[in-house]
């Protein structure tokens, strides 16, 4: 089972390649299309704020190739440099996802605040679950194996599959948001309009692919537990 367990973490990892690698091949074609209104993506992240009625983000500009992301404890929406600057219809996509989870913040979207709320659990559950399951398992030395160590590694990783599966619904909103704002704005017209959402498509399945690795590996783990416990 645990060469199962390995097979299913290749293909995952596999897949997310892909995925990445189709994500960064239409960043880069919608980073050669320009808007029709010719905004570059710090002038679209704050324009969508203002329209939201949000004056207390602040946005900023990070080093790094799509490394944008919103930050709710600085309540700052963080652009990659690229995206900052550029005038096309890939950053105005994503200056205005990321503005999107500024928007989910501001109205207290359900979601966004219960993946907040674990958040704290996860970053535990992340960093002991694979070695509580190790131990489980008794694989790399440790011990025997013991079904109920086993069981609580499990539980363990349960909070991060459930983290992953929580921040599908989040990703969705935020590109639903952007993606219907960049219209009525008319930031975007019909063909950029289309452009922008195939790169937010391929954005989120990044998202996507997460999930169901994780959840995957869990009822691996799983049914190990329970053949164990028979």
């Amino acid at each position: 089972m645990t060469l199962g367990i390995l097979a299913v973490s290749v293909i995952f990892m596999l897949i997310g390649m892909a995925v990445q690698f189709r994500l960064k091949s239409k960043f880069k074609e919608y980073s050669l299309v320009p808007t029709g209104s010719g905004m570059s993506g710090a002038e679209v992240a704050r324009r969508m704020l203002r329209d939201n009625g949000i004056y207390d983000v602040q946005v900023t500009d990070v080093p790094g190739s799509l490394t944008d992301h919103y930050d709710p404890a600085k309540k700052t929406v963080n652009l990659s440099e690229d995206v900052y600057n550029s005038r096309s219809v890939a950053s105005a996509a994503i200056a205005a996802h990321e503005c999107g989870h500024a928007v989910q913040h501001a109205t207290a979207y359900s979601m966004l605040s219960l993946r907040s709320k674990i958040v704290p659990a996860v970053q535990i559950s992340s960093q002991l679950s694979q070695w509580v399951i190790i131990a489980g398992l008794g694989v790399l030395g440790f011990g025997h194996g013991n079904a109920t160590v086993l069981l609580i590694g499990i539980i363990l990783f349960a909070v991060t599959t459930l983290f992953t599966l929580i921040t599908l619904p989040v990703e969705f909103d935020a590109s639903r948001r952007a993606l219907a704002w960049l219209n009525s704005a008319r930031i975007t017209a019909p063909k950029e309009q289309e452009q922008a959402k195939d790169a937010l498509k391929w954005a989120a399945l990044t998202y996507v692919v997460a999930a169901l690795a994780s959840l995957a590996t869990l009822v691996q783990y799983i049914m190990i537990y329970n053949n164990r416990r028979d």
